[in-house]
C-alpha cells in the first residue's frame, strides 16, 4: 500500500478503521525527512495490510502538537488504538521492516493487560 497523507480531517477515521497505523511526521525543509521518504514508501509497499501515513508538520500543526512531536522525522505506531512505538529519527530500511514485523506479531491481549496494569499503578 502506498503512503497516505494524514490530516486533522481524516485522522480520526483512519485511526478508528485500521488495526495498524504507522505515521511519519515530516516537513519539506527537513533533509533527514527527505532521505527517509523513499525508504518509508518502499517498506509501505511490502505491507498492504498496514496503513502508512504521513503528517506534514508544517501543514498539520495540531496533529504534531497533539502527539508532542519535537523533532522530525518522528515515527509513531498505533495498533488497535494503542500507541506502541514513538521515536524521533529516521530508520534504515531493515530496521523499519523489523519494526513492522514485530508490531504485526504482537499479542495485543497481553499488551492490553500490561498497559491496563500500568494505568492502575499510576493511579495509586
Amino acid at each position: 500500500m502506498a503512503t497516505m497523507e494524514i490530516t486533522k480531517d481524516n485522522f480520526k477515521d483512519t485511526y478508528e478503521k485500521n488495526d495498524i497505523l504507522i505515521i511519519d511526521f515530516w516537513a519539506s525543509w527537513c533533509g533527514p525527512c527527505q532521505s527517509f521518504a523513499p525508504i518509508y514508501e518502499k517498506v509501505s509497499d511490502k505491507y498492504p495490510d498496514v496503513v502508512f501515513g504521513k503528517v506534514d508538520t508544517e501543514q498539520e500543526l495540531e496533529l504534531a502538537q497533539h502527539f508532542a512531536v519535537r523533532s522530525i522525522p518522528t515515527l509513531l505506531v498505533i495498533r488497535e488504538g494503542y500507541e506502541i512505538f514513538y521515536q524521533p529519527g529516521a530508520l534504515p530500511e531493515e530496521l523499519l521492516v523489523e519494526l513492522v514485523d514485530k508490531v504485526k506479531a504482537l499479542d495485543m491481549e497481553e499488551v492490553k493487560k500490561q498497559l491496563d496494569a500500568e494505568d492502575k499503578n499510576k493511579g495509586n
